[in-house]
């Protein structure tokens, strides 16, 4: 644990924030805001009011330190914590989490429009880091219940399954904001230490890089799914028509709205991707190729529905 925790701060620190330490006791109303402030966590003699209760969450104190900067003039902050948070007063209702805050914007004003708001994307990107970090595996599931404090829509979890979530990330619900006496939006990753499975083998070195001296074939695909289906599922289902050959899938491009439907169907959007498809013993025939595409368009129509857009 002790070496997760330390990549997980060196990890967050070399993505660009700056690591706080804060108080593990805050207040009631604050507590109350992120699922906690009751009895069972309040603390017997508290040095003052405002420390009554141990912290749910990071992210109180990493806000409350973001209200004192922007009070200062600082619009744009990367923020981070790695610390326990209590979840009861019981010593297994404790764990230690990773929590990254991002407001304002990705960089200073330049003559080249470069810079821009900080969005979802940046917040779940930086906790798919530190996952990767500290052994985590690469293919996650996203779900989309939320606890209250982010915002509806806006906001995931990362998780191997409905019941082992890994993280969660997302922008944080204004009224949390407003009462935290931030201006936002702001973002946020929380990334659980001690979540992702702790590898059968316990060595300090890496796998043997192995890198195939044939060339690599991609194919595009577009296919036509209902407006619902995210493209994540649908990516997945390509991952998986045939593991030994593909290596990597992409989105490049979503075609949806009214434009879309006029020429699809109600309720129905484009979603195509890019396949690459890596040799390892002998180049790829056509006749490879076709069989593997045909293993991805059946595997993506069982998954999600989607057949090829014509």
């Amino acid at each position: 644990m002790q070496k997760r925790e330390a990549m997980a701060r060196r990890t967050v620190a070399a993505l660009g924030y700056n690591e706080c330490v804060t108080y593990s006791f805050i207040d009631q109303p604050s507590a109350a805001l992120f699922g906690g402030g009751t009895d069972a966590v309040k603390i017997g003699n508290p040095i003052s009011n405002d420390l009554s209760h141990m912290r749910p969450s990071l992210l109180p104190g990493l806000l409350a330190a973001a209200a004192r900067n922007q009070a200062r003039g600082f619009a744009d902050m990367a923020l981070f914590e790695v610390g326990p948070v209590f979840h009861g007063g019981e010593p297994d209702e404790q764990e230690v989490i990773a929590t990254g805050l991002l407001i304002g914007f990705t960089g200073p004003r330049d003559p080249h429009g470069a810079r821009r708001a900080v969005d979802t994307f940046d917040a779940k990107a930086d906790a798919e880091a530190v996952l990767s970090a500290i052994g985590a595996p690469a293919k996650l599931m996203v779900l989309r219940d939320v606890n209250n404090w982010w915002h509806p829509g806006r906001s995931g979890k990362l998780s191997l399954g409905p019941k082992n979530v890994l993280a969660g990330f997302g922008e944080i619900h204004p009224k949390v904001l407003k009462e935290m006496g931030v201006k936002g939006p702001a973002v946020a990753f929380a990334v659980h230490i001690a979540k992702p499975p702790f590898p059968k083998k316990k060595t300090s070195t890496r796998p043997a890089l192995q890198i195939s001296d044939l060339q690599a074939v991609d194919r595009d695909f577009a296919f036509v799914v209902d407006a619902r289906v995210e493209a994540l599922t649908l990516l997945n289902a390509a991952k998986g028509a045939d593991k030994a050959l593909i290596t990597d899938a992409s989105v490049f491009d979503q075609f949806g709205g009214d434009k879309a439907e006029a020429q699809m169907g109600v309720g129905k959007k484009s979603v195509a991707i890019t396949v690459r498809l890596q040799p390892k013993d002998t180049t790829l025939t056509d006749k490879d190729i076709e069989a593997v595409s045909a293993k991805i368009i059946a595997k993506v129509e069982k998954a999600v529905g989607g057949v090829l857009r014509g």
